[in-house]
Order: C-alpha cells, then structure tokens, then sequence
C-alpha cells in the first residue's frame, strides 16, 4: 500500500457516506447545457466500442486509439505529489500503449485554496484527483463540472463497465444515478469474501525483548495484562539509560485518544450495532472494564505523564529509542522508527502480539480498509477529449493498467516465476527498498502513481511485507472485517452533527479524567455525569440518525 496514503488511513477509518446524500440533478442539467459544445468534441471518437459490444465482445478503447496522441493535464490535490510524468519506465510506456500524455498540476502551498480557485474561476484541468471527503467534491458535481463517468463509458468506452467494481460504483453512484468519481484504495464488502491477506493497520505491539525476556505472557485478560506491565517496568526500569514508559498510545485530542477508545474497543470485539439500531460502543461493559484496568495501572504509576502530553514527534522519538513496553498503535505510523531498531538490533524491534480481548475471549474485529478509500478521479467538463480520458481510467482501472502502475513493465521490472507468479527483479526490489527516489526516477512502479491504485486486485499479486514490518501486517489477516456500512458521517451544521460534536469534544475532556482517577468510585462519579452530560445533549436523537444512515448504507453495500 502506498506510502502517502497508509499516513492518511485514519481518514478511512472515520470514512462518511457523503455521497449518499448529494443532489445535483437541476444543477447539473444547468451546466450540462451551458458546456455541451465540449461534449461535441467527443463525438469525433469512432464509437466502435458500442458496436462491439453489441456482438458480445467489448474491446478496449485505449487499445484502438493508442495511435492518436492527445495531451491531458491532471489536477492532484496534494501539494506533496512530485513524480513528473514521461521521465521513468511507467509512465513511457503507459503514454505508448493509450496515446495519452500527461501533465501532472499540483498545488504549490495550500490545496484548499489552489482548489477553490480554480472552481471560481472555472479552470478546472482535465482531470482531477481529490480526497473523496473533501467538501469541494460535493460542489463539484452540484455545480455540474464534471462528467458522469457512466455516461461517458456508455458512449465511448464500455469496457469501462467490464473494470469498475460493481460495489464501488454502487457506493459513488448519485441519486439521481450516475457516478461522477472513481475511488482508489476502495474495498468493498465483496473484496473482503474474496482475499484472505487484506490486513488492518491497528495492532497491539510489544517490544520484542522486553516482552519475551519477561516469558512472553498472557496479556488478554486484565489480570495477564496488569501482571506483564508491571514485570516489564519491575524488569527494565530504563531502556537505553531512558526511562520506560510502560504502556504507549496515540495522541490525545480533543475528542479522545483512538488507542482507548476506537482500537480498543475492536480489540475488545464490541459490536457496531445491537438490535438493529447503531450501538452506543463507548458504553460496553467490555470498554468500561478495560478503562478501569488502565486506571488501575495508572493510580499505580505506570501510566507515564509522557503519553497524556506527547505529540506525534515526540512519539515517533521514544518508539526510535524503544522506550514503550506496549502499545495499542497504528502499525503504518511507526515504520520509520521500526527499520531504526531493526538495523540497529533485530530483537529490539516491536512485535503483535494478543492483547486486550473481551471477557468470553472473542477473536478481534479490526477494521480494514473501507469503501470510500483514499481519492476520487473525475473528468472536468472542460476536457477537450473526453472519449480518451474515460478510455485512459479503463487502462488505470484494468488488470493490465494495475499490473504497469504495480509491477512496471514485464521483462524489464518484473517476471512470472515457475509458477505462473508476478516476481519483482532482484535489482528492482533492491533499489526501491534502498532509495524510493531513485526508484521513482527511474522505473514509476510500485504505485508510484496511485491515483487509481486498487490495493485489493493488488493482492493477487503481492508480495509479503518484508521484515521488520511483515510480522505486524501478518498478524492482522484472521481478524480484518469490512465496516463500511458503518463507517457514516452526518451533514454539516445538522442538529445531528452539532450534537454528535458536543458528545466528542465531552468525551476528549473526560477520557484522561478516567484514566488519572484515583479509585474506582471517582471513575464512577465522572462516568455517570459523562452520561448524563450525553442524554442532555441528545445522544437518542443522534442515534436514530445514525441508524437511518447505517441502513442505508447497508443497502447500498449490498450487505445485512
């Protein structure tokens, strides 16, 4: 998975359905004739596709006109993006076998505001890469200035319809019926029946020596886990002449601390919804239980002042320096740090292993990827050729674009083995685990362009993570599950939203609170006021809500 994105994955895990809630039928009938002279100039295309696929063979558009050379210039929305495009094995070879070059717009300060421009100006480029979360989609498609891929694939290029996914085209697709961006890094619900080896990013990780010179304990019970720290810091008071910080955690926020209430509440297995209706999570038993055990550990020293006030560098500091005993954390946020100790000592490396579990000791239920994904790709209505550039993102999104953007050219960066397997040349895999530059420069591969990077086909070919970074991936595989359907978000300045707000922003001042209580009785005390606090606020109110959209959700998703 690519790098960039795995750094935005806490946006997918807190992915909205904010297409599901768009209409733009009027506004887009609007514009649709104030630009249909652009639409003209598609029809020059020969639309040999639809003839074929009335005969039942449907033949790639990029295949029949990779001869016609035309020009596209494509709008990233992150000012980080800097792989040029025509320079590196990849993008040559993609230009020869479409036709299309590109020329890639990137803002140079801030996103929003290079974005915003060029929507006010109607400047829109020919094609746009956008976080699907980001509020200027939603305008976008109202304003009627991008086309319906759909109906350009129906005009132009039918294969299209042969390479989407039908559960993310059913995810994007609009209310009034069409899809106007494609996704990358999507998994749908279907994708998650098919692959065994989709992993999830939040992990409980142990150092390596630490945990097994203390005998490699039990650590899913309260008591195990109570036992084990307390081993760990009676054992290893320093690290390094440092001091050990005994239990590690993301940062605090002010809506709470992912560790102590999103991964923990997976670990714990606590279900999204009971009895048809979305489950309040933060008030399980099962969390308040495991609260309590931290609480414990905390009135008894152990949990340091560091992880109340650390921010991410300094964190990203002690894991170099292995500081932490163990941690619930986001296995992608620390690869840096792991390569460090790794190099430094394999054995001082961080590990997954088991920890918190519920009382009946379920199996974890760990969240991968969702179907919003990363990106949307969209064709500006101000695209002079937009027959080639729906035919261009069947290239992207076909087996045969993924294995150019993922393996790079066969014979050159890659090869089947024996056993009909894509295998990476030797040289090539060195060079991309030594210098990702150089590698960039030269061959493009590896998702260097991910724009319509499809992290699930990915997995018919992909190699295993290599270490120190392989362990952690691999030991999420049995417990990774689809929550799509509840991976909802409310409309802006809606009481839902204003109250859903109030909550989080309570919970962020009363989670360190439980923590630093001194007795289980003042944990109580905060405990009841912070759902009193809810009540009053409207959490019932806020709850029909989100069950109405988690229904719906469900049957976009196709799912129970």
């Amino acid at each position: 998975m690519k790098k960039q994105f795995k750094k935005g994955i806490v946006l997918l895990l807190t992915a909205a359905m904010m297409f599901s809630v768009v209409g733009c039928s009027g506004k887009k009938e609007k514009n649709n004739n104030a630009k249909e002279t652009q639409t003209e100039v598609g029809d020059t295309t020969d639309a040999k596709e639809t003839d074929t696929a009335q005969s039942g063979e449907v033949t790639p558009g990029w295949k029949e006109h990779a001869d016609e050379k035309v020009d596209f210039t494509w709008y990233i929305n992150f000012s980080w993006f800097t792989t040029p495009w025509g320079e590196n094995l990849v993008s040559k070879k993609i230009t020869e076998e479409t036709g299309c070059n590109i020329e890639f717009i990137v803002p140079a300060g801030n996103e929003a505001e290079k974005l915003n421009s060029l929507i006010a100006s109607d400047t829109l480029p020919d094609i746009l890469t956008i976080g699907w979360y980001e509020g200027q989609v939603n305008q976008i498609i109202e304003d009627g200035m991008v086309y319906a891929l759909d109906e350009l694939a129906n005009e132009y290029d039918p294969y299209w319809f042969e390479v989407a996914d039908e559960g993310r085209v059913g995810w994007f697709t609009q209310e009034d019926g069409h899809i106007y961006g494609y996704p990358n890094t999507s998994f749908s619900p279907q994708d998650y029946e098919k692959y065994d080896n989709i992993s999830s990013n939040q992990t409980f990780l142990v150092k390596k020596d630490i945990y097994e010179a203390i005998g490699s304990p039990d650590m899913t019970t309260p008591e195990g886990f109570k036992a084990a720290v307390k081993a760990a810091a009676e054992q290893f008071p320093e690290v390094n002449g440092q001091p050990l910080i005994p239990i590690g955690a993301h940062e605090f926020g002010t809506i709470g601390n992912v560790s102590f209430d999103q991964y923990l509440s997976n670990f714990l297995a606590i279900p999204y919804e009971k009895d048809g209706k979305y489950y309040d999570r933060y008030t399980d038993p099962e969390l308040v239980r495991w609260l309590k055990t931290f609480r414990e550990l905390g009135s008894e020293g152990y949990l340091a002042d560091d992880i109340f006030i650390d921010k991410r560098a300094q964190m990203e500091e002690k894991i170099a320096q292995g500081r932490y005993f163990c941690m619930l954390y986001q296995r992608s946020d620390m690869q840096t740090q792991q390569k460090m100790l790794y190099d430094n000592d394999p054995n001082s490396i961080y590990i997954a292993v088991d920890g918190p579990k519920n009382s009946k000791g379920d199996d974890y239920t760990l969240p991968g990827a969702g179907i919003n994904g990363w990106c949307v790709n969209m064709i500006s209505k101000n695209c002079k050729n937009p027959d080639r550039a729906i035919q261009l993102f069947s290239y992207f999104m076909s087996e045969e674009g993924q294995h150019m953007t993922w393996l790079g050219v066969e014979g050159e960066t890659w090869d089947y083995d024996a056993n009909g397997v894509e295998k990476m040349h030797d040289d090539v895999k060195e060079l991309l685990n030594k210098d990702r530059k150089a590698y960039d420069q030269q061959y493009g591969a590896d998702s260097a362009y991910w724009m319509f990077q499809d992290n699930a086909m990915a997995l018919k070919w992909a190699e295993p993570a290599p270490e120190p970074l392989g362990q952690m991936e691999r030991w999420t595989f049995p417990y990774v599950m689809t929550t799509s359907q509840y991976d909802i978000s409310l409309q802006a300045d809606s009481e839902e939203a204003d109250i859903k707000s109030k909550i989080d922003n309570e919970w962020g001042v009363v989670l360190p609170q439980l923590l630093l209580a001194k007795s289980d009785e003042e944990f109580d005390k905060i405990w009841n006021s912070f759902l009193e606090k809810r009540k009053d606020y409207g959490l019932d109110t806020l709850i029909e809500k989100q069950t109405d959209l988690m229904n719906v959700a469900k049957e976009k998703l196709g799912v129970n």
